[in-house]
């Protein structure tokens, strides 16, 4: 009976530790959906909206659209995304942008929308500041007239931005407290913040960004619970605004491009 015993639990222990090792070497897979390229030209999807490439300080070629403002002394958008799709599927929400007189940059992180590499959050880093490059050094936006919004995981990605070049104002959308947080909302049965590489501490590093801040969120999130984008708000350094919608889901169309997010941009833009 003992030595049975013992062999059930020497079985189980070597199906967890094969479980926790494939997860592991496979967990960002797991982070990170990226829908594949090529994406269409920029004029085809934004009326008046061209094509841009980014370089990266690690040597990466990244796709990008630029949909310019009104004027040159337009306040500009620097979006960065959640973990799933690619820009096509945020060209709405620079269409809402532009309509409201904003000039707006849509990129692609590395290995999505056809882009060369593989995402991390080192690489994210990477990608985020050459968008910012960008708009600074190409499109002629200065610092004091950019607006960082961050959807889901890109509100960790401006966050850390933020930290390092402020912007006038930095809108997340559906923030979570860090991402061994919310891993551990869907995973409560893994030891997430043991496994996980890729950190995004967002309540961490908001409590240091000294620029205006505005969270919004959807109180029937079931992705990020609302609870963690509460203490993100909590959390800010400088906060403007907690805008919350009411029944509002994770990917629901009024989270993706709908009046209370263009209206959360525009009135830190102004």
């Amino acid at each position: 009976m003992l030595r049975r015993l013992l062999r059930t639990a020497l079985v189980l222990g070597l199906v967890c530790a094969v479980v926790v090792g494939l997860l592991w070497a496979f967990q960002r897979r797991l982070i990170y959906l990226p829908s594949g390229g090529p994406v269409p030209a920029a004029a085809d999807v934004l009326p008046g909206g061209r094509d841009v490439e980014l370089r990266t300080a690690d040597g990466l070629r990244l796709g990008g659209w630029f949909l310019p403002g009104p004027g040159p002394d337009a306040p500009a958008v620097l979006f960065a995304a959640g973990n799933g799709g690619n820009r096509e599927h945020r060209a709405l929400l620079a269409r809402a942008l532009a309509a409201e007189g904003l000039a707006v940059l849509l990129f692609d992180y590395r290995g999505y929308g056809g882009n060369p590499g593989s995402p991390s959050a080192d690489g994210l880093a990477l990608d985020v500041r050459a968008a910012r490059e960008w708009l600074v050094t190409e499109a002629g936006v200065p610092q004091e007239r950019l607006v960082y919004l961050g959807e889901s995981l890109g509100c960790a990605v401006v966050t850390e931005l933020a930290l390092e070049h402020p912007p006038a104002g930095l809108v997340l959308r559906s923030p979570f407290v860090d991402l061994a947080a919310v891993g551990g909302e869907h995973y409560p049965f893994l030891p997430v913040r043991l496994l996980l590489r890729d950190r995004y501490p967002v309540a961490e590093q908001v409590a240091r960004v000294e620029v205006p801040t505005t969270v919004l969120l959807g109180t029937a999130d079931t992705i990020v619970p609302p609870e963690q984008s509460r203490r993100v708000a909590a959390a800010a350094g400088r906060l403007h605004a907690l805008v919350e919608v009411p029944g509002a889901g994770h990917n629901d169309v009024v989270l993706l491009d709908g009046p209370e997010l263009v209206g959360a941009v525009t009135d830190l833009a102004r």
